[in-house]
């Protein structure tokens, strides 16, 4: 069994470099909105049965402009993981600054986050139960932040990537095969 999993092609988005808490708010709902570039994506596929996308529309383009006009399968458990503004300000933070502090509280389970790291662990888990309970060659379209928690379970269920560093850049792929049994 193989799973190639893709992160979406490279969006067009110019996120402002200084934000309140709610012009980071609307920066992070205006990114899932936009379209993405339709330049060549690198991501090679071959003999997938099934392809996954997320419920963002970015993944939609990307596998479209992969895979062209053909059947696929949304899932919100491919989704990326949420991220919002970490406290209420009108005092204008650097981009950086609203990225680090979201991923730490996300890594610290605060309630400001829409969803915390077991919860994306559990999403992650249940989704490449699903997988491998098909048991058939797929594509997986998701999102570069997710690759982390997917490749993470998906080794924990007894794949080995084909790259040792994975490079999440946009429309980036990684291999994922099963390992043999008895190893």
């Amino acid at each position: 069994m193989r799973i190639v999993v893709i992160r979406h092609g490279k969006v067009l988005h110019n996120w402002k470099k200084w934000c309140s808490s709610v012009e980071f708010d609307e920066q992070c709902a205006l990114y899932d909105s936009a379209p993405i570039d339709l330049a060549p994506i690198n991501a090679v596929v071959n003999d997938v049965q099934t392809i996954y996308i997320s419920t963002l529309d970015r993944t939609l383009q990307t596998a479209k402009k992969i895979f062209g006009e053909v059947d696929f399968k949304r899932t919100s458990s491919i989704n990326e993981v949420p991220l919002r503004s970490g406290f209420d300000t009108a005092v204008k933070m650097p981009l950086w600054f609203w990225n680090v502090l979201g991923r730490l509280q996300w890594l610290t389970r605060s309630k400001r986050q829409p969803e915390n790291k077991i919860q994306t662990a559990i999403r992650a888990e249940q989704f490449a139960s699903l997988v491998v309970s098909r048991n058939e060659n797929c594509a997986v379209v998701t999102h570069g932040f997710f690759m982390h928690a997917l490749i993470k379970a998906m080794k924990k269920k007894g794949f080995q990537a084909d790259k040792n560093r994975v490079v999440y850049s946009a429309g980036g792929a990684i291999t994922l095969t099963q390992r043999k049994s008895g190893r």
